[in-house]
Parts: C-alpha cells; sequence; structure tokens
C-alpha cells in the first residue's frame, strides 16, 4: 500500500465499486486529465494492484442460485496430492474458489449449483472424484450477509 498515494486509493475504490466507470468520469473524479488518469490505471494494471475488471452476474438468473461450502479432508497430505487435487478442481466449473486452508481439513471449497436437488450429482461427479479426498463436510448458504464484499484501501 505505500506505492499507493490518495488518487491511486481513489481510483482502485471508484473501479472496484463500478468497473464500468469511463476514464473521463474517473478523471473528473479524482481531478486528473483523463490521460493521467488512463495512465495511471495502466500502471495500478502493471503492477499487479488489479488483476481483471469483470461484471457481477446474478446466479440466480444463470442457473446457479444456490451456494454451497464443503470441508475436503484429503487422505494422506503430500505434494503430489496436492498438485493432482489443485488441477482437478481448476477445470471443475461449479467450483468458484478453493482456498488451501490450516485446520481440521484441508481445503475449503466455495462452489455454485442449480438448486440442492443438483447437489447430490454434483457430489458424486465432481467432489468425491476429486484426487486424494478422504472426507467432505457440506455447508449450504441460505442467505447473503456480504457478499462481494470491497476490500478496504
Amino acid at each position: 500500500m505505500s506505492d499507493l498515494d490518495r488518487v491511486d486509493r481513489m481510483l482502485l475504490g471508484l473501479l472496484q465499486e463500478d468497473g464500468r466507470r469511463t476514464v473521463l468520469d474517473l478523471a473528473q473524479r479524482v481531478g486528473l486529465s483523463p490521460t493521467g488518469a488512463s495512465q495511471r490505471i495502466k500502471r495500478l494494471f502493471s503492477e499487479g494492484f488489479m488483476r481483471a475488471v469483470r461484471a457481477v452476474l446474478e446466479p440466480s438468473k444463470i442457473g446457479r442460485g444456490t451456494l454451497v461450502f464443503i470441508e475436503v479432508r484429503l487422505d494422506h497430505t503430500a505434494p503430489h496430492v496436492f498438485d493432482r487435487f489443485a488441477d482437478a478442481v481448476a477445470k471443475a466449473p461449479e467450483i468458484i474458489e478453493c482456498h488451501m486452508v490450516i485446520g481440521g481439513f484441508d481445503y475449503l471449497v466455495k462452489a455454485r449449483i442449480a438448486d440442492m436437488a443438483t447437489f447430490q450429482d454434483f457430489l458424486q461427479r465432481v467432489i468425491l472424484p476429486l484426487p486424494g479426498v478422504r472426507e467432505t463436510h457440506t455447508y449450504a448458504s441460505i442467505g447473503d450477509v456480504k457478499p462481494d464484499a470491497l476490500l478496504p484501501l
């Protein structure tokens, strides 16, 4: 964060709120010329402060209205098992996030599926065949309290 000045933080915040903002709008809001704002945005991308600008989709409108979290415990922990698991997870489109964690299990998987009626199929077709899976525990979300939260700057 020490590499960012007030204007950089303002640009990041504005783009995080709405990535569709034009360079002209951003420039006016932060007090720069459009060229100056454009150069800063390019620098923020090139220095890795921003990875992408995307649309946030409404999951229920695209047949992914159910959110599940799955704790996954592997049968043993070795680098090759972790690598095989990570490669397989990357190929599963239903899995939107997967985190290696410290604690009572090895991975926390976040997935979007159509509904709970399709969950059993998803579990048997995608999760249980993942390399090294010994045990899973699933939690279905019944409400979003703070989805897609903005990062504090």
